[in-house]
């Protein structure tokens, strides 16, 4: 039996070359996938969880379709400088100053953080997760290669990618992002610390640390620490090769990031790395760029428990990830309180007419093309893996499921089917979750606990203490904390 991906081809929207193009593996019937991974320095935000929910559902159909496919996400814990170029503090180091804590403390508690998000959003795994620092020898392996080739240069004891050398060459840096040298070099004149390099357009492979510097590694050039671009270009290629399929990450990092992994895939081996390369765009809150200085942002965690003024509520991980697949990976999203109050509707309908089904009895062939309908919903999601075109084909098949009381209008065998496509679309392709009890369970809980806020606040009214702080510590005994802010009392389990 031929596999789904020979059924459907997949089309990808290749940033590299501006077009879509269908998917050809290096490799028959397997995928390499890299996807950039979070700076571990702070709360994972929801760009971040956006980001790497999208990439999860690409993994989630590729391995569907009968790929086996090799999924690399790496975990970034150093060289990620403030200015996100080539002079700052590190980050992770900047952290752990600041709490006066070791710098792998901070990455352990914000790695933590990372895995339980990613976990509630009904995330998978990557096949595997590499960190920066668990590759420093690779990275200066590496370094040292592009040097030997004539493409970098040691100064002071930092050494630099030689841009105008390997476009001499033959290079094509501004291939991804399409800029040009004199852009890119106005770009960069602003910044600190240009005096050693030969171009203002150069960018780091290794850095000298500074005596203040507390992530330090001995190297052939000085007691240092590995450039942020380095490390993606090591870790991809070590784990899949010097040419694979898919590069992933989000739309901020095609600049200068992707850029110079490919200036340095291309400089060790001659190909860019990836074959395709994908971008989730950003986020916004309210129509407005999300910004921590004007209180316009929101953290995963405050989605979930409603801790935050701009929700009226908390929203299930599952109707977060729902509400994000609801939008093209590539599309800019706008998260705001009425569209994850739709989201949860169409969520709970959908999850609905799921549980519905599982009890429905065959009762003869209908009007309904089982087949069409199956072809549709592959070929959107092979379409540049289109996920709000298959919501909308799981809506009509909502309509056949809600048709009848007790049956529904298919033969058995394609009842069946039916079945085992929508478990399929829903759960392992989309990743949404049914809590236990389903969406029933869950809304009845909703009214429940407003009841018991309801008396919880009468009691503080009537300054009940005792009853009040009774029924928070019995809620609390029960797994399910209560929340007061300036909106009302939340609650979360």
């Amino acid at each position: 039996m031929n596999p789904l991906y020979s059924t459907y081809p997949v089309h990808i929207e290749n940033s590299l070359t501006g077009a879509k193009e269908q998917l050809v593996p290096v490799s028959e019937g397997r995928i390499g996938m890299y996807v950039c991974g979070p700076t571990v320095y702070s709360d994972v935000h929801l760009g971040n969880a956006r980001t790497f929910t999208s990439f999860d559902f690409i993994f989630r159909y590729l391995s569907h379709l009968g790929y086996k496919v090799r999924y690399v996400r790496n975990i970034t814990d150093a060289g990620h400088l403030e200015n996100d170029a080539d002079e700052g503090e590190d980050k992770i180091a900047k952290k752990a100053r600041l709490e006066q804590l070791e710098p792998m403390e901070i990455v352990q508690r914000y790695t933590v953080d990372f895995h339980k998000v990613m976990d509630r959003l009904g995330a998978l795994p990557p096949s595997i997760e590499p960190t920066a620092t668990g590759h420093i020898v690779e990275q200066i392996e590496m370094t040292q290669a592009i040097i030997d080739k004539g493409w970098a240069y040691e100064s002071n004891g930092s050494v630099y990618f030689d841009v105008d050398a390997y476009n001499r060459d033959g290079g094509d840096y501004g291939v991804l992002s399409g800029r040009k040298m004199d852009e890119l070099q106005s770009g960069s004149r602003a910044l600190d610390g240009q005096e050693e390099k030969r171009n203002p357009a150069d960018f780091a492979l290794w850095k000298k640390a500074s005596p203040a510097h507390i992530m330090r590694w001995p190297s052939p050039w000085s007691v240092g620490f590995p450039g942020w671009h380095l490390e993606c270009s090591a870790m991809s290629t070590k784990y899949l090769g010097e040419e694979f399929d898919i590069h992933g990450g989000g739309m901020d990092l095609k600049f200068p990031h992707h850029e110079c992994e490919i200036a340095q895939n291309t400089a060790t081996s001659g190909k860019k790395g990836a074959k395709y390369w994908l971008h989730a765009n950003m986020l916004t809150l309210n129509g407005k760029r999300m910004s921590k200085s004007t209180g316009n942002t929101i953290l995963p965690g405050e989605l979930f428990s409603g801790n935050n003024p701009l929700l009226a509520k908390g929203f299930r991980p599952s109707v977060v990830r729902f509400f994000m697949m609801q939008a093209h990976y590539s599309s800019v999203l706008d998260f705001s309180n009425e569209a994850l109050l739709a989201a949860e509707k169409g969520h709970d309908k959908l999850l609905a007419a799921w549980s519905k089904l599982q009890g429905l009895e065959a009762s003869g062939s209908g009007d309904f093309d089982l087949q069409a309908w199956i072809d549709k919903c592959y070929q959107s999601l092979s379409d540049n893996f289109n996920s709000p075109i298959l919501i909308a084909h799981l809506f009509e098949a909502i309509k056949l499921i809600n048709q009848n009381e007790g049956s529904i209008a298919l033969s058995a065998s394609d009842l069946s089917v039916f079945k085992e496509k929508m478990n399929a679309f829903v759960f392992d392709i989309l990743g949404l979750q049914m809590e236990e009890g389903g969406s029933a369970h869950s809304e009845a809980l909703d009214k429940a606990m407003d009841l018991v806020i309801e008396l919880r606040a009468k009691a503080r009214e009537n300054k009940d203490w005792g009853t009040a702080d009774l029924i928070r510590d019995q809620l609390s005994a029960a797994g399910i904390k209560l929340k007061d802010g300036a909106e009302g009392t939340s609650y979360e389990i």
